[in-house]
């Protein structure tokens, strides 16, 4: 890894509020798969923070371990996750569990899931998929409040409130996904990790739910980890850059650099496998060929 190529500064970025360090996941399958490796990233508050790579290279895998969701065969064999709350505690990830990871999750770092109509229960309306997130998560809540914050909800999102007595199976895809994203705001965190949100989702659509997610950001301030393989996309809304290949993070940096200098032949084959609107098609072909093909 070329360390020049990866000194961001961070002058410009706000305190930290997720750190990985040197995390390590693997699949107990015969033979072992070793599908995260070495990871090693920092989240500063009210950043986007993207990460790219092709399908198959570990980041839903790293995703869910930065929030304890991985779920077995899946094991954290190595490294430390710490949460550094806004109230000025450090919170050791890795070592929670029972009611504290419970309280954790949500609370400070909560995540939409790739795929919303699978992440949604298809027998439930949207209703009662919001009010378990507070009976859960906030039991004292009433009924009425309860309502209140949902409709609240819905609207931050930009969906009619009316839709709280709708089905998934009666909402558009993007509709599905402001849903999702409303149910990941419910608790106010301070970490919101993105599962390629805008996948299966034709572009006018994708467009609405990524202006939606900036405008949010700003708003609520809360940090983003954008999980994609559309390196272009992670360019155009993403603070900083983190490119995964094979289960190891290669290249960090700034947009800007990561678009205009990047240090490693995979970065560079990730950015020549999207054709430009401006080039001639034939010479795309050629450029891609030249550099390894689509990754």
């Amino acid at each position: 890894m070329n360390a020049d190529a990866n000194a961001v500064s961070t002058a410009a970025l706000g305190e930290p509020v997720l750190t990985a360090r040197n995390l390590s996941i693997e699949y107990e399958v015969d033979p072992p798969v070793k599908a995260v490796r070495g990871a090693s990233i920092t989240l500063h508050r009210g950043e986007i923070l993207g990460l790219a790579g092709e399908s198959g290279c570990g980041k839903t895998t790293l995703a869910y371990g930065l929030n304890r969701l991985l779920k077995a065969p899946a094991l954290m064999t190595g490294g430390e996750v710490v949460f550094h709350d806004a109230s000025g505690d450090d919170i050791d990830v890795v070592g929670l569990d029972g009611e504290a990871l419970r309280r954790f999750r949500w609370n400070k770092v909560s995540m939409v899931f790739q795929g919303s109509m699978n992440s949604l229960n298809p027998v439930m309306n949207v209703r009662k998929q919001l009010h378990d997130v507070f009976t859960t998560h906030r039991p004292g809540m009433k009924r009425a409040e309860r309502e209140a914050r949902s409709a609240e909800l819905l609207t931050l999102v930009g969906v009619d409130p009316t839709r709280l007595s709708s089905f998934p199976h009666e909402l558009s895809g993007g509709m599905r996904q402001r849903v999702m994203i409303a149910m990941a705001l419910a608790l106010d965190p301070q970490v919101m990790i993105m599962d390629e949100p805008t996948t299966a989702l034709d572009v006018v659509v994708q467009r609405g739910i990524i202006r939606e997610i900036m405008r949010l950001r700003e708003r609520l301030g809360f940090a983003v980890v954008f999980i994609t393989h559309d390196l272009p996309l992670l360019i155009e809304i993403s603070d900083r850059i983190a490119i995964m290949l094979d289960g190891e993070i290669i290249e960090q940096g700034d947009a800007e650099q990561i678009y205009r200098a990047p240090g490693h032949p995979y970065t560079r084959r990730l950015l020549s496998s999207f054709p430009s609107l401006r080039g001639d098609r034939g010479d795309f072909i050629r450029t891609g060929a030249a550099a390894g093909g689509a990754a």
